[in-house]
């Protein structure tokens, strides 16, 4: 993670300016060291995000092998929670923050103009690219669940009702507004996933 971070440090300027492009106009900064931490958070998030497999297949090995999941099982469930991650983090980037951030930056007048701190921008951006990623995993973690018997398919279709309140609490807090198009944005997908994990389990005969 060090070297990636460094290593990518010196292509961060490239990087904050596509970012910046698809999202943002200006961006300012109030402290000396506030362009450089930013490049470096945001080097730090890119160096995460390009690691995520390795990441990915070290938890896995971890949370696998206590209950004999190796082999064909582990690779599959690499691949496919990698898949699932860049999947979220795309469909963050180009559909929900730039509804988001439209819908806050609308609330601007002639008498009120948006300064946006450089710093904070990334940490907005970063954080919730990070979050859709992980909340995209909510399949693969459902297999791995039903597959190491902790809980059933059973359990998943008995409490969808459950289920869909706590996708719209979390669309709710996870969002970067509070609006309902936005939060559909997010909460649509995700019981999408919900069900498709049910879906995944049905295929593969868990009960």
């Amino acid at each position: 993670m060090i070297v990636a971070t460094a290593g990518i440090f010196f292509l961060s300027p490239e990087l904050l300016r596509l970012v910046q492009n698809h999202l943002a106009d200006k961006l300012y900064f109030f402290s000396v060291a506030g362009p450089f931490l930013a490049h470096v958070k945001l080097a730090l998030f890119a160096s995460l995000y390009l690691l995520m497999p390795w990441i990915m297949a070290v938890l896995w090995r971890a949370m696998g092998k206590p209950f004999g999941v190796e082999g064909k099982q582990l690779f599959s469930f690499v691949i496919f929670t990698c898949l699932l991650f860049y999947a979220g983090t795309l469909f963050c980037y180009f559909v929900t923050l730039p509804f988001g951030i439209k819908f806050l930056l609308g609330f601007g007048s002639e008498n009120l103009k948006p300064v946006i701190s450089i710093g904070r921008f990334v940490n907005f951006t970063t954080i919730f690219i990070l979050a859709f990623g992980v909340i995209f995993e909510l399949p693969m973690f459902m297999v791995f669940m039903a597959k190491v018997g902790v809980l059933t398919r059973k359990f998943y279709e008995k409490n969808r009702r459950y289920a869909v309140l706590l996708i719209a609490i979390l669309a709710a807090l996870l969002t970067p507004t509070p609006d309902v198009v936005n939060m559909l944005l997010m909460g649509g997908p995700l019981y999408l996933l919900y069900e498709a994990g049910i879906i995944i389990l049905r295929v593969m005969r868990v009960e």
